[in-house]
């Protein structure tokens, strides 16, 4: 992989395991030329991970939204800067420069990207590995929940074993670097989830 998306939040809170996740992915990105593909943003862990990458010197490319350079703070060190018109040409833009994507703990806006790359990856739209990094234990209720959704026949198990898990960098990138793509149709026939 070439170039890697980061999905994470634009808060830090001040989680020093979190801090040591960010600055070990800045050490894989590097050591593996990595290109760093990010929101843009020099605040909380967006500008944790695009600084680490390029204190380390590594390549960080952000991707922001005209309207939220002044609330995110746009990061005016970077590699690149890429400003779009709204959120469907950021995440666009991001997915268009990425061979992966790896979301980090955050709120409501990290979830929504990762869920939307997902979801394209089980129609088909690309074939890229998309990572979840669970730090200190952050996904795992979501991982239940994915795991509820294939038990009550609402999800696909090998679309739930699209989404690879770990709470270590280096494992992570080495699983998704090994990852081969096998989404199931989406359209079911007989309403067959098994």
């Amino acid at each position: 992989m070439k170039a890697i998306s980061v999905f994470c939040g634009s808060n830090f809170n001040d989680d020093p395991i979190l801090f040591n996740a960010v600055q070990e992915l800045a050490d894989v990105f590097v050591e593996k030329n990595i290109t760093l593909v990010f929101g843009g943003g020099r605040v909380g862990v967006m500008g944790l991970i695009a600084d680490a990458v390029l204190e380390r010197g590594g390549r960080a490319i952000g991707v922001i939204p005209q309207f939220l350079m002044n609330k995110e703070v746009g990061h005016t060190g970077l590699t690149e800067l890429i400003i779009t018109e709204n959120m469907h040409q950021r995440k666009q833009k991001m997915a268009d420069l990425s061979d992966g994507i790896i979301t980090l703990p955050g709120g409501f806006g990290t979830l929504e990207e990762f869920f939307e790359v997902l979801t394209w990856l089980q129609l088909g739209l690309h074939n890229n590995p998309i990572g979840l990094l669970n730090v200190d234990s952050f996904y795992d209720p979501l991982l239940l929940q994915m795991d509820m959704m294939v038990e009550k026949k609402f999800l696909k198990p090998l679309n739930r074993d699209l989404v690879i898990s770990d709470a270590d960098p280096r494992i992570l990138i080495e699983l998704m670097e090994n990852f081969n793509s096998k989404p199931d149709e989406v359209w079911f026939r007989n309403s067959n989830l098994t």
